[in-house]
């Protein structure tokens, strides 16, 4: 039997964990935090630490991807986030008024998710894991131990060592450790090469509140999940027990909406936004939780054809990383968790070409995805930024660009290009992919230009400035 070490007991490494006993392989999970599971999903929210995971308490949702890869690999994962008192959303719940076609379409069930709070999320798949696989909680893994090359001048690792001196050895190792993930130096110590790796500050800074509903009925949906402003964005996110969550986005570079950071000027800015204010009519259940310096980073392992390393292999945040305004971080690594299991099975006991594989599935499977995400963080802040430094927003030359900006107005208007953009931003299929669709550019123009931009009420530039002054 194959023996595989995991190293980080996050969501995503649990999961992967968890796909793989599945498959036969004998797994253990190291994590570098100590505090044990809590006894209950209550317990989670008021006392879990979880001092590596940085945006622990920041909103979290799972998109409709989750749903149908726990169905496939993790069912029972499904039924501990329901008992757990996460709720079953529908992504199309979001529709705004504007569209008046509500006709049922087949297939709409591909846009049912389940959501909740992080903590809860953590401790439901927690509770699953450790009733099927080992997890040394307090383990500090400090580097690499290698071993034989599995190819020629490529260096193969075959354990770790902790920082109390312990040596541990395994088949595979698999680095879930997250956004702090230290392995490109560790592979320098081995005397690997480093992979190539982007990273940038997104440019945002978050503040989000909880509000829990006395009557367990979370607020109706009057807008999108994300809804952007000249100069700042809402996301309202829907979890679980009866609770959800509200975000004010900003730029980093925005000194006056930093005020947003205390209670009064929070509200005051929620209060001011008639499709958002009713989020408000909830006890809060935290003061606003500031977030920044968050960083979008991709790595990748191999470099001119070839591995910089064999014998470990990167999987979610610690492959990559983005703005988790969009809410796509949990379920991208899911998918990058499945694919890396189908992987591990097939080419296990060739470590080269275990390395090359992987590679392959995680540039075709789910980097598009971070480019994607890039994208429209890269748009969002330079428009964000233009409007606060009173010049007019950059304007691409881009077909695909002005497709989008036609995209954003027809969505307002028709169901069926409704449905389309939701596919996109619930990371259920690529741009690329819907537009690829026969006559669906064609569709999205032609409903573009019988209709204006709906534009959300709330304060401008100028009366936002008021507000906080």
């Amino acid at each position: 039997m194959s023996t595989i070490l995991i190293l980080g007991g996050g969501v995503i490494g649990l999961s992967t964990a968890m796909i793989l006993a599945r498959k036969g392989h004998s797994v253990t999970v190291f994590e570098r935090d100590s505090e044990p599971l809590p006894g209950s999903p209550d317990e989670a929210w008021e006392g879990w630490e979880r001092r590596g995971v940085a945006q622990f308490r920041q909103p979290h949702f799972l998109h409709p991807p989750v749903s149908r890869l726990l169905d496939s690999h993790l069912p029972d994962v499904k039924e501990a986030l329901l008992r757990a008192g996460c709720i079953t959303f529908d992504r199309l719940a979001t529709m705004p008024p504007s569209v008046t076609d509500r006709t049922p379409r087949e297939g709409d069930e591909q846009f049912l998710t389940i959501t909740g709070r992080r903590p809860t999320i953590e401790y439901a798949v927690a509770s699953v894991a450790e009733e099927c696989i080992p997890i040394r909680r307090g383990v500090f893994v400090e580097g690499l131990l290698t071993g034989s090359a599995a190819a020629n001048g490529i260096p193969h690792v075959t354990g770790v060592c902790t920082i109390d001196g312990e040596e541990f050895f395994a088949d595979l190792i698999i680095d879930a450790m997250g956004r702090r993930s230290n392995l490109p130096n560790w592979l320098e110590t081995i005397g690997a090469r480093r992979p190539i790796e982007e990273a940038e500050d997104s440019g945002f800074i978050y503040y989000t509140r909880f509000f829990r509903s006395g009557s367990g009925a979370m607020p109706a949906y009057r807008t999108e999940l994300l809804t952007y402003f000249d100069s700042f964005s809402f996301l309202t996110l829907p979890s679980d027990a009866g609770t959800w969550g509200v975000t004010a986005v900003i730029s980093s570079s925005d000194a006056v909406l930093k005020k947003l950071r205390h209670p009064k000027q929070w509200t005051a800015l929620v209060a001011a936004c008639p499709l958002h204010a009713h989020w408000l009519d909830g006890e809060p259940i935290t003061d606003v939780l500031s977030m920044g310096g968050t960083i979008d980073r991709y790595r990748r392992f191999v470099v001119d054809g070839v591995p910089v390393v064999t014998g470990i292999i990167s999987v979610g945040d610690s492959w990559a990383c983005t703005n988790p305004s969009l809410g796509r971080g949990i379920t991208i690594g899911l998918m990058h968790a499945a694919g890396t299991a189908d992987v591990v099975q097939q080419h296990l006991d060739d470590p080269f070409e275990l390395a090359l594989s992987h590679d392959a599935m995680t540039e075709t499977r789910v980097t598009p995805w971070y480019r994607d995400t890039i994208a429209i963080d890269r748009k969002r802040i330079a428009g964000v930024n233009a409007v606060i430094e009173g010049r007019p927003a950059p304007q691409s030359t881009d077909p695909r660009a002005q497709i989008a900006n036609a995209l954003n107005v027809a969505m307002m208007y028709d169901a069926d290009i409704y449905r389309a953009a939701a596919e996109m931003r619930s990371v259920m299929a690529l741009p690329q992919e819907v537009m690829a669709r026969p006559g669906m550019v064609d569709r999205i123009v032609e409903v573009a230009g019988n209709h204006e931009e709906v534009n959300p009420p709330g304060p401008s530039r100028k009366e936002l400035l008021g507000m906080l002054a």
